[in-house]
């Protein structure tokens, strides 16, 4: 099916030849298997993992790691509960929803500190500032409320939601006012469809007091607990890929479009340039001291606080029980 996600083509001498490759330094025994799903389809988003993948940071620390491919169908917190995948990201406000229902996941890696969630409205629609939305149409995504619905309450604004699909089409079409985008994707879309940005008004909702931290990588509790260093250097391992990746962009770009490529997914280089740029800027953001992979109290309670606001969750599940530091030591390679 997929030949670069190995889940699906591996055969089975083929760990063992990769095995035997292996300088003795690399591993101190057999291969410990991990299986891991990014939350959607392949794209610069998680370039970071594909690039570790490629340059063997994996294997590095003794990981045969094998890398389904997310998307549409795929359900990471389904395959995580009933134990088909070890390893899978997710947004912060959904990790803390799932294990406000009883999934014991954990965080171990916190990548994306910044929030690249955005509404985007047109300057020639007479909206510049936040009230200016009042009772205008806006597209919001069925499973991302939380942050436009803290905005508008904070702003005490009144507007008209429409449930918004995976394109931002709608908004293109003047079917509403604003759109829901992330900054490396959907806004990209945008100017691609012949926008300039000082024809737009974007709303990011970091600038609004509204940062909510997102992709993070997680596990199960249990599954942690039985092997904690294994966990630790997946994560030890992805910052590594993440790191050579903002390095050799234009390699890392390849690597995305061959994943791409090979899960039939549309796309083109120059989306996922802009995509590999963007996500730079949300890991590493200008300014910040929060190291990669390291979750942030005063993030963490903020996106829980909205959440207990908004009735989605009970409770908020203490720092320490939700979150283990796999880089406390200070190794951030």
């Amino acid at each position: 099916m997929f030949s670069r996600f190995v889940s699906f083509i591996r055969p089975a001498g083929y760990s063992l030849c990769i095995f035997l490759l292996l300088s003795s330094s690399a591993v101190a025994g057999q291969l410990k298997t991990l299986t891991f799903i990014p939350q959607w389809l392949p794209q610069a988003q998680f370039a970071g993992y594909y690039a570790a993948y490629e340059k063997g940071f994996y294997k590095k620390r003794g990981i045969d790691l094998k890398i389904l491919k997310g998307g549409p169908g795929f359900h990471p917190d389904d395959l995580l509960f009933n134990k088909k995948v070890d390893v899978t990201t997710f947004f912060l406000s959904d990790a803390i929803q799932l294990r406000d229902r009883k999934i014991k996941l954990i965080n171990i890696g916190q990548i994306v500190q910044r929030s690249g969630y955005m509404l985007v409205a047109k300057k020639g629609s007479g909206i510049a500032k936040p009230e200016d939305l009042n009772f205008k149409k806006v597209g919001i995504w069925d499973h991302f409320r939380v942050q436009p619905q803290a905005f508008f309450r904070k702003y005490n604004i009144a507007a008209n939601p429409v449930v918004q699909g995976t394109t931002v089409n709608l908004f293109l079409r003047g079917g509403v006012d604003a759109v829901s985008a992330m900054w490396y994707n959907e806004y990209h879309h945008i100017l691609n469809a012949g926008w300039n940005e000082n024809e737009l008004t974007p709303f990011f909702f970091d600038r609004y007091g509204l940062n909510f931290p997102e992709d993070g990588i997680y596990v199960l509790e249990e599954s942690f607990k039985r092997d904690p260093g294994l966990y630790c250097d997946f994560v030890r391992a992805s910052v590594e890929g993440w790191r050579y990746a903002f390095d050799h962009r234009e390699e890392a770009v390849d690597i995305v479009m061959r994943y791409a490529a090979e899960a039939k997914t549309r796309t083109n280089r120059i989306h996922q340039q802009w995509m590999l740029a963007r996500m730079k800027d949300l890991i590493l953001p200008e300014g910040s001291s929060i190291p990669m992979g390291v979750l942030e109290s005063k993030g963490y309670q903020a996106v829980a606080g909205e959440l207990l606001n908004a009735g989605l969750i009970r409770q908020t599940p203490p720092l320490d029980q939700f979150y283990f530091n796999c880089l406390r030591d200070g190794s951030h390679d």
